[in-house]
């Protein structure tokens, strides 16, 4: 952008030294139209790159009310569905095409790519300054979500990068009145009475679970869930480091549970194919009993059924002496392009966007629990059942290691094969610590090249 802008002053002075020569009435001409007209106009407004389209609204209007405050202008540009928004995002890192604040979708390593490139402003000095005023206003496990740590493996600095506009988990929303035909008046907090739901809404012909299973990572979500709650999070991670084999009897436990839920007859038939939104229609509708969702979910059964009377629990327990946990921490996120010149200026508006009154509007406006912890204070029943277990949510970010994409893609499509009886957890097990042998070698392949000073394939 300053390159063109160094183009276009060149020329108008280049017409201006023309008008010069030609005559002198012109030069009067020349001087009166061609000095700076830059300096005269206002800055273009901030702009927002984001990819959610249920906020577009709300968004705009917070733009519209920043403005009026501040002066400054703010534009929201909406790229949707998600996968169009990362590969807009990702040319124009490329490119140098980046907004003054955008958001990063994907790993933790996605973001740790953008910001060793350089384009993501380390947010560590703004988050302290009055002593630690913006830092304090975040559920620390939203904030946490886009901080690095000190021995973190990507090599990035320690501190935080990014800006949590709201904050989510994932758990059981449950139909009141389909629970009360089956002669139950809370939900089961057991995986055996859990199954046994599933039974009574089968025997009923109700469907009793549904969830958007065709999307790997809502498997993934309930599998990680039951591997911290039976394993623990060091055996998890000392997995994701190959110190223990998924064919350990305990991670073949977890995907044996997936066998008994086939097995319950609690599964919507064809949730292997089922996308989310079809989870979420039939769950609006009154037609199931359960569902496995995240907050957005709140906004979502509103907008389809109003009158839907649910409530939400966290996912049952297999040991009930153990916790449970869920995935959530920060539901979306917002971070400055460290090579714009207007990096200050988009602190002030994230600051703003994320104070009481600005989170208090987009919760009314969204139905998402805000990232800003005083304006969670009054949340719809709903949404406080979910705020209520921030405490006890895990992520894939937080984890101290990360597993490789392909493991993780084996690991959930091997679910799915399980769900539909293609295979047994036993044989799944074995395939997915098969990938996670073959990715290891492939990575000390490269890392001998690499010492080697060899291309790399």
């Amino acid at each position: 952008m300053t390159r063109i802008k160094s183009v276009r002053h060149l020329t108008q002075r280049g017409t201006c030294l023309t008008l010069l020569a030609l005559a002198g009435s012109a030069v009067l001409l020349g001087i009166a139209g061609c000095g700076k007209p830059k300096a005269a106009q206002q800055p273009g407004p901030l702009r927002v790159w984001h990819w959610m389209t249920d906020r577009e609204a709300a968004f705009d209007e917070l733009a519209r009310r920043y403005q009026q405050e501040t002066g400054t202008r703010v534009r929201f540009e909406l790229y949707a569905p998600s996968d169009i928004y990362v590969q807009k995002v990702r040319a124009a890192a490329q490119t140098g095409g980046l907004p003054e604040i955008y958001g990063v979708l994907g790993e933790l390593r996605d973001l740790a790519s953008f910001i060793n490139a350089g384009h993501v402003l380390p947010l560590e000095e703004a988050m302290s300054r009055n002593g630690n005023a913006w830092r304090s206003v975040f559920f620390p496990k939203a904030l946490a979500v886009n901080t690095f740590t000190r021995e973190n493996a990507y090599g990035v600095a320690p501190g935080v990068y990014g800006v949590p506009v709201d904050v989510m988990n994932v758990q059981l929303f449950y139909n009141k009145r389909l629970l009360a035909t089956l002669g139950l008046d809370q939900p089961p907090d057991t995986w055996e009475a859990f199954l046994d739901v599933g039974r009574r809404a089968a025997a009923q012909r109700l469907i009793g679970f549904v969830s958007g299973w065709a999307e790997l990572w809502l498997i993934d979500c309930f599998a990680t869930d039951y591997a911290i709650h039976e394993m623990g999070m060091k055996q998890v991670e000392a997995t994701y480091r190959g110190k223990v084999p998924y064919t350990d009897p305990d991670w073949v436990r977890v995907l044996g549970r997936f066998a008994e839920l086939r097995d319950s007859g609690v599964l919507a038939e064809g949730i292997v194919a089922m996308g989310n939104k079809r989870a979420e229609q039939l769950f609006a509708n009154g037609q199931a009993v359960f569902a496995f969702n995240g907050t957005w979910g709140v906004n979502v059964y509103q907008s389809m059924n109003p009158a839907l009377e649910y409530g939400v629990v966290m996912p049952p327990r297999t040991d009930p002496n153990r916790p449970m946990v869920t995935w959530g921490g920060a539901g979306s996120s917002f971070f400055v392009n460290a090579k714009s010149p207007r990096r200050e200026e988009a602190i002030a508006f994230l600051t703003w966007l994320t104070a009481e009154p600005q989170q208090r509007y987009l919760t009314e406006a969204t139905q998402n629990i805000p990232a800003n912890r005083s304006a969670a204070a009054d949340l719809p029943a709903p949404l406080a059942a979910f705020a209520d277990d921030m405490d006890d949510t895990v992520h894939p970010r937080l984890f101290s290691v990360q597993e490789e994409s392909t493991v993780i893609e084996a690991f959930d499509k091997g679910i799915q094969s399980i769900l539909i009886g293609e295979r047994t957890p036993e044989e799944v097990a074995a395939r997915v610590q098969e990938t996670k042998r073959l990715e290891a070698s492939r990575r000390a392949t490269r890392a001998a090249r690499q010492e080697g000073g060899h291309a790399i394939d």
